[in-house]
């Protein structure tokens, strides 16, 4: 059986960025978020909207889980290049399956909840 990251690493049709975003976000464990930013420096990007662009077109979710992937703020942020509407409730049913809990405002509730480096 292929593990997902050797799937990734074999993918001919990801680009290198790409590789490195979705690689990245493996470590991500579940019950844990991490900001696009925080993501970005994990793989040496200076640009949460590239990592934001990388995700948007992930074809490996959920075993590349990008709905754990928040702003800075700690709100929501995106998911399928949505904002708002049923991708970012999806989102949000997808991370309260696994603990993570947003407010009525769409702001992480624990900050314990982010992961670190």
């Amino acid at each position: 059986m292929t593990s997902i990251s050797q799937k990734l690493k074999s993918d001919p049709n990801l680009t290198d960025f790409r590789k490195k975003v979705y690689l990245a976000l493996l470590n991500v464990p579940q019950g844990k978020v991490i900001t696009y930013a925080l993501l970005g420096k994990l793989i040496n990007c200076n640009c949460p909207q590239a990592i934001g662009q990388a995700l948007k077109n992930n074809p490996y979710a959920p075993d590349v889980p990008c709905h754990r992937v928040i702003k800075s703020d700690l709100s929501i942020g995106g998911f399928h290049g949505e904002v708002s509407g049923k991708d970012i409730d999806k989102k949000l049913a997808l991370l309260s399956r696994e603990g993570v809990i947003f407010d009525n405002n769409l702001k992480l509730i624990d900050t314990n909840d982010v992961f670190s480096i």
